[in-house]
């Protein structure tokens, strides 16, 4: 009998976050030990639980929540998402704008398969959410990664940016707050973003699901805002994060900018979002209730909040260990730090990473993973409370130790 094999497509598809990491701490697992996983920013497991609104909402609409919705997403939550975005100085966004999906993932999935053609290049920052990466290449695209600066608190580079682009260059990926390095970027730097996209007509993808998550003095800027009526913008956001719903998958993409110029476009993507009939329709209910309600979010990013203490925390610790150093991070839910190759000369940061997992029974992510070009970070989550924090970040420390 002939061998089943995967598809073509996907030869040079990577998403090493649950990758051979994640296989190897199974195995781990199967033999009975304990992993402390800190590699996905998944919030439930470490105690967090979605404001007792949310849940309500959803369980009431249960009863009509039986059948498929429209594609694009149930009516309430696509005012919500429009009334959200128009409050925040965006006031042409329309109901017809938005597009609900299963989560911020699927729709950039969706996105790029209704934009993406064979040759395409796509701008991504390194590192990146490997997701994007990923599925622009299963698109039949190509992502060509411009470089962010750790020395710049890891902003990116805009000449780097514009050394890259071709005339296959379709649009700008903007990951702010940014996944995995915990950046969030000035306004001069998001109208600096948006303005190589104008003068180069490219579209902005700007993935904002962290968006709520901000620490300290740093303001979240919408790339929408500062693309106008000029620039089509798509902008991704969604409740897992600030809501601690990140099985619900309920999330949003919502289009702005020249709209008459992108009918074509949304007509793809329509097609697309109708092939999937439509996003669970329980976890749409809980849209409303969330953009529209209390803000608990405020709670957690402020001093004494647990996302504030614990990236602080983790910022603090992992700069005492020598030889590594880590930008503090402004938002999000990781750190993104960087071990000094004169002191870790690291040739493999999967293989390091994988004997982190075996030695200490800690699972981060390789830098390399992030589509970052050097061995010589890792992302670690924040989530876990101070105390296994403090426990994780030790392991990490007698770990390298011995590798000096």
């Amino acid at each position: 009998m002939r061998q089943i094999r995967q598809s073509r497509k996907l030869r040079n598809v990577r998403y090493d976050v649950r990758g051979p990491i994640l296989v190897e701490a199974q195995r781990l697992e199967s033999e009975g030990h304990r992993i402390l996983k800190l590699n996905i920013g998944n919030t439930a497991p470490f105690g967090f639980e979605a404001p007792a609104a949310i849940v309500a909402d959803m369980v009431h609409h249960l009863p009509d929540s039986q059948g498929y919705a429209d594609s694009r997403g149930i009516y309430e939550a696509r005012t919500a998402v429009m009334n959200y975005y128009q409050s925040r100085g965006l006031r042409d966004v329309r109901v017809d704008d938005v597009f609900i999906g299963n989560g911020v993932s699927e729709l950039i999935s969706m996105v790029l398969q209704a934009f993406v053609d064979d040759g395409n290049e796509i701008l991504v920052p390194a590192p990146d959410y490997p997701l994007w990466t990923g599925a622009i290449t299963l698109a039949g695209g190509t992502a060509v990664h411009y470089r962010c600066d750790e020395d710049d608190d890891w902003n990116p580079d805009l000449a780097d940016i514009e050394a890259k682009i071709t005339e296959n260059t379709h649009a700008l990926v903007i990951i702010n707050p940014n996944n995995p390095t915990g950046a969030v970027y000035s306004e001069e730097t998001v109208k600096g973003l948006v303005d190589i996209a104008r003068r180069h007509d490219l579209v902005v993808m700007a993935d904002e699901i962290y968006e709520k998550i901000l620490f300290e003095d740093a303001v979240h800027h919408h790339a929408a805002t500062y693309a106008g009526s000029d620039v089509l913008c798509l902008t991704f956001s969604g409740l897992s994060k600030a809501y601690r719903v990140c099985g619900y998958r309920a999330g949003w993409v919502m289009i702005s900018g020249p709209k008459e110029l992108a009918a074509d476009f949304i007509e793809g993507l329509t097609l697309i979002a109708n092939m999937r009939m439509c996003a669970n329709v329980p976890a749409q209910h809980a849209i409303q209730t969330a953009l529209g309600g209390y803000q608990s979010v405020e709670e957690l990013i402020g001093p004494g909040g647990r996302y504030y203490e614990q990236a602080m925390l983790a910022h603090r610790l992992l700069n005492e260990i020598p030889g590594v150093s880590s930008v503090k991070p402004r938002g999000a839910l990781y750190c993104f730090p960087r071990l000094d190759p004169e002191v870790y000369p690291i040739e493999d940061d999967e293989a390091f990473v994988i004997d982190l997992l075996r030695a200490k029974k800690l699972l981060v992510t390789h830098g390399t993973g992030f589509n970052w070009p050097d061995p010589d970070h890792f992302r670690l989550v924040t989530l876990p409370a101070v105390d296994v924090l403090e426990e994780a970040i030790g392991r990490i420390a007698d770990f390298l130790a011995v590798r000096r």
